[in-house]
Parts: C-alpha cells; sequence; structure tokens
C-alpha cells in the first residue's frame, strides 16, 4: 500500500484526550485489502466514537461507504481466555466491494476520559521505525490552560511545527529507522512525543497512593480482619504471617482483570475482592495490603513494568502507561520483602520481585521518587540440567540414566502451573509417549515437585538407553557428554550508520549443566581423559567448565552466567579479538587402555549429580567467587 496520508492528532481538554485519526491509502496488492475490515474499539465510560466520513476513490468515483453500510456494535471480551473483563465495545465495518487499485479514506475520533487520572491526561504519539512510503502528520494540541509537559526524542525535532497551542510533526517517506544493534532498550527511543500532566513521579506517586489506601480500608464487619486474626494465632514471626496473607491472596482469590466500570487504574475495594473471590493486580494488591496492615506490617503498593521494558525510564517522563503491574513491597524485621498476589500459590515473599524489575515506583502519600533495583549477578542458577548416565555394567550394555531439571523464576512457576494440573501417572504417560524412542529406550519414573524454599519445579525422569560411544580404534573410545560445550559467541559489531560508542546488551541469564557418568566397572581410571577445563569471560559473560574423576565417576559441570549485561564498545571491540582463541569444544571424555596422557580436569572438585543438593541458593556452577 502507498500512504497518501496519515494523520493523528490528540488534543487535551476539560473533557479528556480526543483522538483524531485520518488516513487515505492506495492498496497495491491484495494482501492490504484488508484494510476494509475497519474495528473500532472504545471503554463505554468514554464518549462514543465519531466516525466523520469513510471514502473509496475509484478512478473518477467517489464513493460514500456509509450510505449503503452501517458499523455493527458489539460486546466482546477479546481476551476472556485470558481472564480479562475490561467492557470494551467494538464497532466493526467490512466495506463491501473493496478493490485493488482503490483509494480507501477514513477519518474518525476516539474519545478517553480515565476517571482515576482526573484531570491529569498523559500519553505516547510515536512513528513506527520502518512506515510504509507516504505522507504522515503527527499532532498534540491543547485548550487553553491544558498544556502539558512533553519530551521528545532527537529525530523529532528536525520535523516539528509550533504553534501557540499545538505542536505537529511532519513526514514525507520517512526513512526506515535501525537502532544501534544489540543495545539496551533504551537507545530505541526514536520518533516519539511523550506528554504528561503530572509535575515528577513524585506527583504520579501521590495521585495513586490514596486510591490504594482507600481499597484497603476495611469495613467495621469486614471478613478480612477475621481471616487476620486467625493469621495472627496461627503465625508468631511476621515474615511468616506475611507468607500466610500471601498464600491466602493467592490461592482463594482467583486473577481476572476487571477494568469496568472505569476501574482500568482503580483498585476495587479489598472487601469487594474478597466476597466475591476474584480480582485483578489492583485488587489483589488492595486486599493483601489490608491484610498486612492488620497484621502490623509495613507495605506499600508499588508499581512496576513486568514485562522487562523499562530500560532508561528514568528518562522519561512519570507517564502512568509505562507501568504494566503493581504488587506490594513489604519491610519485615529490618529487610525488604516483593509480594506478589498474582503469582501461584508457592510464590513466597521474595528478596526481588519475580519479574525482571529495573525501575519501580513505590505509592506512598508524601510521594516517592522512582527508584532503581540494583542489578547484581545471579547467585542460583535460572535452569539446572543434571544428567547421571551409569554406565558400569559395560560399554555394550544400556546404561541407567537419570536426568533433573530445576527451573526457577517465571519459568518455573510456568511449570508449577503445567504440571501440578495432572497427576503421577498421567505425568509418567506422557513422557513415554513424547520420549521414549528417540532420547529414551525405557522411562521407569517420572517425579515432580515444587520446592517452595528454593523457589524451583524441580522435573526428575529415570530409564535406560543406549550410550552411542564413538570407537576411535585399538579399543579407544569417546563420548561428548550433553551440554558439555560452548558456541562461540557472535562478534559485536555495528553498521557503519550506527552509532558506534553506544554499549552492547545481553540478557542476563545463568545456566548450568551437571553431568555424572558412572565408569565402566572393567576401567581403570588411569585409562580416561577429558578435555580441557576453562574459564572465560567475553562480552559479560562467564563460560566455566570444570572435570573431576572420583569414586569410579567422572563429574562435569558447565556453567554459563551473565556478570555484567551492558559492556561498553572499547570492551566489545577487545573481545572480538579474543573470539578466535576460544574454546569450543565439546566436553569430550576419553577411555585409551594403554592409559598414556591420561588426565581429568585440572585439579578442581565437582560435585556428583548425587550427594549434592543442586537446588540450593549457591551452587559451584561458575568459578569460585575469589576468582571473579
Amino acid at each position: 500500500m502507498f500512504i497518501r496520508r496519515q494523520d493523528l492528532e490528540i488534543h487535551l481538554s476539560e473533557q479528556g484526550q480526543a483522538q483524531y485519526f485520518g488516513y487515505r491509502v492506495k492498496i497495491l496488492q491484495s494482501s492490504a485489502l484488508q484494510l476494509g475490515n475497519i474495528s473500532i474499539a472504545w471503554n463505554p465510560s468514554s464518549d462514543a466514537p465519531i466516525v466523520h466520513e469513510i471514502k473509496l476513490f475509484r478512478d473518477d468515483q467517489v464513493i460514500n461507504v456509509l450510505k449503503d453500510s452501517s458499523f455493527e456494535i458489539l460486546r466482546r471480551e477479546d481476551q476472556l481466555e485470558m481472564a480479562k473483563l475490561d467492557g470494551t465495545l467494538t464497532a466493526i465495518l467490512r466495506i463491501p466491494d473493496l478493490r485493488v487499485g482503490d483509494e480507501l479514506e477514513v477519518n474518525l475520533t476516539t474519545f478517553v476520559n480515565d476517571p482515576t487520572l482526573g484531570q491529569n491526561e498523559s500519553g505516547l504519539l510515536v512513528l513506527t521505525p520502518n512506515p510504509s512510503p507516504g505522507r504522515y502528520r503527527l499532532g498534540l494540541s491543547w485548550d487553553q490552560g491544558h498544556k502539558p509537559n512533553f519530551k521528545m526524542a532527537d529525530d523529532m525535532r528536525a520535523a516539528m511545527t509550533a504553534g501557540e497551542r499545538a505542536i505537529d510533526f511532519r513526514f514525507d517517506n520517512p526513512a526506515g529507522l535501525s537502532p544501534p544493534k544489540d543495545a539496551p532498550a533504551r537507545y530505541q527511543w526514536q520518533r516519539a512525543l511523550e506528554y504528561t500532566d503530572f509535575a515528577d513521579w513524585a506527583a504520579l506517586s501521590r495521585h495513586f497512593a490514596p486510591l490504594y489506601g482507600i481499597a484497603a480500608t476495611l469495613d467495621a464487619d469486614s471478613e478480612i480482619k477475621r481471616e487476620a486474626s486467625r493469621i495472627a494465632a496461627a503465625q508468631a514471626r511476621p515474615r511468616d504471617r506475611a507468607s500466610a496473607a500471601l498464600k491466602l491472596v493467592q490461592q482463594d482469590v482467583r486473577y481476572i482483570y476487571v477494568g469496568l466500570n472505569g476501574r482500568n487504574l482503580t483498585p476495587a475495594p479489598a472487601d469487594e475482592t474478597w466476597k466475591r473471590r476474584y480480582g485483578d493486580c489492583k485488587g489483589k494488591t488492595a486486599l493483601l495490603l489490608a491484610l498486612l496492615h492488620e497484621l502490623g506490617i509495613d507495605a506499600e503498593a508499588v508499581l512496576v513494568n513486568s514485562s522487562g521494558a523499562d530500560d532508561g525510564l528514568d528518562q522519561r517522563l512519570p507517564v502512568p502507561q509505562y507501568f504494566d503491574h503493581v504488587l506490594v513491597r513489604a519491610h519485615i524485621e529490618g529487610a525488604v520483602y516483593w509480594l506478589d498476589g498474582t503469582l501461584p500459590p508457592v510464590a513466597l515473599p521474595s528478596a526481588r520481585p519475580v519479574f525482571p524489575v529495573n525501575w519501580f515506583l513505590p505509592l506512598t502519600e508524601q510521594g516517592s521518587d522512582l527508584q532503581k533495583l540494583t542489578w547484581r549477578p545471579a547467585t542460583t542458577p535460572d535452569e539446572i540440567n543434571l544428567y547421571e548416565i551409569d554406565a558400569r555394567a559395560g560399554f555394550d550394555e544400556p546404561a541407567r540414566i537419570v536426568s533433573t531439571e530445576i527451573v526457577r523464576g517465571i519459568k518455573g512457576l510456568q511449570k508449577q502451573v503445567q504440571f501440578s494440573a495432572v497427576s503421577a501417572g498421567q505425568l509418567l504417560d506422557v513422557f513415554r509417549q513424547r520420549a521414549i524412542g528417540d532420547a529414551w529406550e525405557t522411562i521407569d519414573d517420572v517425579q515432580w515437585r515444587y520446592d517452595q524454599e528454593a523457589g524451583a519445579s524441580i522435573l526428575t525422569i529415570s530409564g535406560t538407553r543406549t550410550i552411542d560411544w564413538d570407537d576411535d580404534g585399538g579399543g579407544a573410545k569417546s563420548l561428548a557428554l550433553p551440554g558439555g560445550g560452548f558456541n562461540p559467541p557472535e562478534r559485536r559489531v555495528r553498521a557503519a550508520d550506527q552509532d558506534q560508542t553506544a554499549p552492547f546488551y545481553t540478557q542476563p541469564e545463568y545456566t548450568c549443566f551437571v553431568t555424572t557418568v558412572r565408569l565402566p566397572s572393567s576401567t581403570q581410571a588411569t585409562q580416561w581423559s577429558s578435555t580441557d577445563s576453562f574459564d572465560t569471560r567475553l562480552f559479560g559473560r562467564n563460560y566455566y567448565r570444570a572435570w573431576d574423576l572420583r569414586d569410579g565417576s567422572i563429574r562435569m559441570v558447565r556453567g554459563s552466567r551473565i556478570e555484567q549485561p551492558e559492556i561498553d564498545a572499547s570492551t566489545a571491540r577487545r573481545d572480538n579479538e579474543r573470539i578466535a582463541a576460544f574454546d569450543n569444544t565439546m566436553g569430550l571424555i576419553s577411555f585409551n587402555p594403554s592409559g598414556r596422557r591420561a588426565s581429568v580436569g585440572s585439579g578442581g572438585t565437582v560435585p556428583a549429580t548425587y550427594g549434592f543438593d543442586w537446588k540450593a541458593s549457591e551452587v559451584p556452577c561458575v568459578s569460585p567467587a575469589e576468582n571473579n
């Protein structure tokens, strides 16, 4: 398609925001005919949209679509399967007889007036990085006395025209934008304008804090007070009381997003949420605050972005739309705990949010500034894969295999939801149907549990399989252990027209593979060797592999941990030169009956998959702390 024009203008007034959207598009291919399916969604608490006109231009004809066609208005919950109720109304029009070569013109206005924000308007105007060819206009205007604070990306200024009560931006065939490759998310702030009536983050905090204070205020005869008394009688320690309150909200109040009756940003009262036994993150947070306050625990609501898209938030204006989640921060016996009522009832109060949060906004009556959650390298792997091969019966006999997967964080909680819904028998049947004939010859047992203290999903599969030892001639054999090697990292380079000084970013992660091979009983320790150990840091990542041979078994641990998510350009250039020397050999163990040049590891100690608590908070999956 070709964009003859596309206009988006937002007007601020006493009535809220009016958003005009108009466009004229020439349809060049059949794939663009879907533009004839027009859908307009709005919240009925705001004014209904106004469709000014819809026209088709075909050769010398001008066809008024609305003369013979009309919108169908539906009440539908598009995200009902995700437990979201927002009351949205949708108007649908399917333009008849739309053809390739036609030009379609649509002009409409929608309205936004969120009662939670009052007279505080805010939002974003953005032109996508790679728009279709054509002419674009973005505009922000306001009535007298309604001028907002606004801030724009540098690339917007050249296109700006400023008036007394308006600013406009015009783009003709705008070039595609490409942020610096592998740069942190804040470098993607391009062709964007943000605007807000909030003076600062503290003003935003002060505005929302009373909403949660009111919602957490209980009736005199509230059942929640009785629940708090029951918890207090059963638990003596404040942390245990907080855990019990959190579990009550997680387990006894199901999650449903409720955006009805203008409550997109307003929390439902705690008593109401408890009576109907469902609520969204706002309602659950208000209920949890009410319980904690009754238990004498200091706590406040905290706004966060749960998707991890908050890098550079401190450089933005205070716009409520930057947040998508609210949870509780509690202060208990000198420590800070995060409590999220929307998580499964196995999630305990934690020292950090489960979601990847960099910035958060506490909601307090005096107003709090945006706060940064200091990032530190993980001490516990996000995922550990333990693999035990019992080959004591000999090279040619099927080996006994025990495979254990330990998963933490959001992925671990997702597995808890998945696996807790099936019985042990069903779980065994599923894995037998899917895995036998692939990596397994037999599966004898499948065990799963969620360890609350470790915050981990633990899945263990045991069975047998034939090990494919490589024949190296003369009776020598070798085997590549699962998860034992690393692929060399990619070079960190950017196109010449991109910012060469921007840092490079890697998503934090920490993974670990541990393999133990119980060696054939007919062999001697002096007949075995392995590939080298290594401990290397490239591009902020620690690559680690260590070996040990003890008690008739070879043990290998291979860990990978991000220790510096951002590295500067000079470090990237230095590490680019080091890639050629990167050890990408597989984790091989070798048997040589002559025993010549046999060597396993470099003197380190590696625990076996058995006889060690691999779900502990700190495990030897990267180099010891004194070497970091």
